[in-house]
């Protein structure tokens, strides 16, 4: 081999080496962000935003799943980090009320298409309600490019209802959920992330394992506490904020318990993972 090939293949091993570990996996994250009220006192949406974004700052997602992301909160996020956009609608279908709001990085992913159906009898009605529980539920979708890898995947983001009385509703929601997943392409990645509300051992939580993966669960490496909602305690006492996957390989997981001064960005600690293309 002459010595120019030698050299041109030399450069491209050690470009390829020196790739960072985000170009080589996607790193995906699922935080509900808690709504931004008054009532909230000392854990009000103003005296924790900045916990919030230095959180999703050390964190790097590339894709970052909300729940409760009111247009104000979203709006200060990508102000604060320009890498990021986001999109979404609310879940009467415009914008004063909780997003299900995706955030995603653009030097990372390009967005192919997207959009939004309601876990409702009629999920193409926004703000549509069954199934008994008092509020409008719903599912934010999208396709992605990745840009390291030049491959596609799809995304859903949910937030399912929150009353112990409501499983029924969750598990007809789940229903919902997997059944759109089937109608997807069958070798098509794809990343689901949400507060189900709900814990591992629930009816909800076997209809989304039989269709795929939790990633805390098969990942090699998992940091931070199983459980994941703490109401501004630090204490957490529910297991009910998930991401799974079809199609990557997990090797990471965490729960996030970043705080400062014992002031939390949410109610909830957020989840994060790193998936490997297969």
């Amino acid at each position: 081999m002459s010595r120019p090939w030698r050299t041109a293949l030399l450069s491209l091993a050690l470009a390829f080496a020196s790739l960072p570990l985000a170009a080589q996996t996607l790193r995906v994250m699922s935080f509900n962000v808690r709504v931004p009220v008054e009532s909230d006192g000392p854990n009000r949406w103003e005296a924790r935003r900045d916990i919030m974004v230095r959180t999703i700052r050390e964190q790097h997602p590339d894709l970052l799943g909300t729940q409760e992301l009111h247009q104000e909160q979203g709006d200060y996020i990508v102000g604060k980090l320009p890498a990021y956009t986001w999109f979404g609608i609310d879940r009467r279908g415009g914008h004063s009320d909780e997003h299900m709001g995706v955030f995603y990085r653009k030097d990372r992913l390009t967005l192919k298409d997207s959009g939004n159906f309601w876990l409702s009898d009629t999920p193409d009605v926004p703000g549509s309600i069954s199934w008994g529980h008092p509020l409008p539920r719903m599912v934010t979708w999208a396709l992605f490019e990745d840009k390291a890898t030049h491959r596609t995947f799809y995304y859903y983001n949910t937030h399912l209802p929150y009353r112990e009385q409501d499983e029924p509703a969750r598990t007809k929601g789940a229903q919902e959920i997997v059944g759109k997943l089937a109608k997807l392409p069958a070798n098509a990645p794809f990343i689901l992330t949400g507060d189900l509300n709900t814990e591992p051992t629930s009816p909800t939580y076997a209809v989304l394992a039989k269709a795929l993966t939790d990633t805390r669960t098969v990942a090699p490496k998992v940091e931070g506490p199983e459980k994941t909602f703490h109401n501004f305690t630090g204490q957490p006492t529910d297991h009910i904020d998930f991401i799974f996957e079809r199609g990557f390989s997990p090797t990471y997981f965490a729960t996030v318990t970043t705080q400062q001064d014992g002031r939390y960005p949410s109610d909830h600690f957020p989840v994060v993972t790193d998936l490997e293309w297969k």
